[in-house]
């Protein structure tokens, strides 16, 4: 398994980025190669960041939106070089472009929004000006995990154990984590017994990805089968699920990896707590409910085959739904950067916000 260099930080458990801006450029940890490969992909135009983020070179709600900020950039750059008189309107096709990227993530089109409502504002060379904002995006997100971390934390008895579901770590963020954040934060605060981390099929970002960013920092943790988690919580081993959301609507309900569902579920039924830990970002208050949170389809052969290698046999169909939607009635806590959401409400979501 390969193994980072020490970084030097303050902060216990921190070393990972996923995504830099480095000598003009965006530089991301190829996450399908892990754990077997470290090694990362440079991105030079907005056309390579989309096809980056459609084929889940860097996943993660808020990773892409910060790689799709800094997307951004380049897009801009590229457009003044063309046309400097009209960049702005040359550059209005590769946000559209951009933000069509994934469908379910909200981060990626609330960063393009962000970025769009500086473009509008500026005349000359954008490119110092932007890069400063998708930079600011990117600070602002390592201390928002900072923050959720801090705050999951506290709500975790000591000799816990805990579940997650997916990557919710540095790997899909800015750095830190969200979930994994409350992980990472637990741990160092010696609440914690036992990490287990569900595989989820049919990308194996826990087993390929939660596990090796645990592995690197020091905390160990065990991997688990999607389908073992409810014998897991039947045997005590747990007083929590954590995982973290690409969407959350109006009311609470939580848009996830496929399988979260079920996690939420097994849960509710076992007595174990369920917490949720995203950015405020990640809330899209113009979703009325979990029914109207889009729902991305991916391509059949990522269930029936595995490895590159078929496991299915000629002539079955698969049904390959990346997320589903776990409604806030099963949810025991929200935790943002603006502070905690118990049995989350539409009432309580928008008292959030407005924060």
């Amino acid at each position: 398994m390969p193994v980072m260099q020490p970084l030097e930080t303050p902060i216990a458990h921190d070393r990972i980025r996923a995504v830099e801006w480095l000598d003009g450029r965006i530089r991301l940890i190829d996450q399908r190669l892990l754990p077997g490969q470290y090694t990362h992909i440079v991105l030079q135009t907005l056309a390579e960041a989309v096809r980056a983020i459609r084929d889940m070179a860097v996943r993660g709600a808020p990773a892409i939106g910060i790689t799709a900020a800094y997307a951004v950039v380049l897009a801009a750059r590229a457009r003044f070089a063309e046309n400097p008189a009209n960049w702005q309107a040359a550059l209005e096709p590769d946000l559209h472009q951009l933000a069509a990227a994934r469908p379910t993530a909200v981060n990626l089109r609330w960063a393009v929004e962000r970025m769009r409502a500086l473009v509008g504002k500026l005349s000359g060379d954008p490119e110092p000006a932007l890069l400063a904002e998708a930079q600011r995006l990117h600070a602002e997100d390592i201390a928002a995990n900072h923050r959720m971390g801090e705050l999951g934390a506290a709500l975790i008895e000591p000799g816990s154990g805990v579940l997650t579901h997916c990557n919710t770590g540095a790997l899909a963020t800015g750095g830190y984590g969200t979930a994994l954040g409350v992980v990472r934060a637990a741990y160092a605060a010696q609440r914690l017994n036992a990490v287990y981390a569900a595989e989820t099929r049919p990308w194996l970002q826990g087993a390929r990805l939660t596990a090796w960013e645990l592995v690197q920092e020091g905390i160990p943790v065990t991997v688990i089968a999607d389908s073992a988690g409810a014998q897991l919580m039947r045997a005590g081993r747990v007083r929590w699920v954590i995982v973290g959301a690409d969407r959350i609507a109006a009311n609470g309900d939580t848009a996830n990896k496929i399988g979260t569902y079920g996690a939420a579920i097994a849960a509710r039924h076992h007595g174990v707590r369920f917490m949720v830990v995203a950015p405020t970002s990640t809330v899209d208050m113009a979703t009325p409910d979990g029914a109207h949170i889009p729902i991305e389809n991916r391509a059949e052969s990522e269930v029936l085959n595995f490895a590159g290698r078929q496991t299915a046999p000629e002539g079955a169909r698969a049904w390959n739904p990346a997320f589903d939607v776990t409604p806030a009635g099963l949810i025991d806590a929200i935790v943002t950067e603006r502070g905690v959401v118990l049995a989350p409400t539409r009432e309580k979501m928008a008292l959030l916000t407005r924060a």
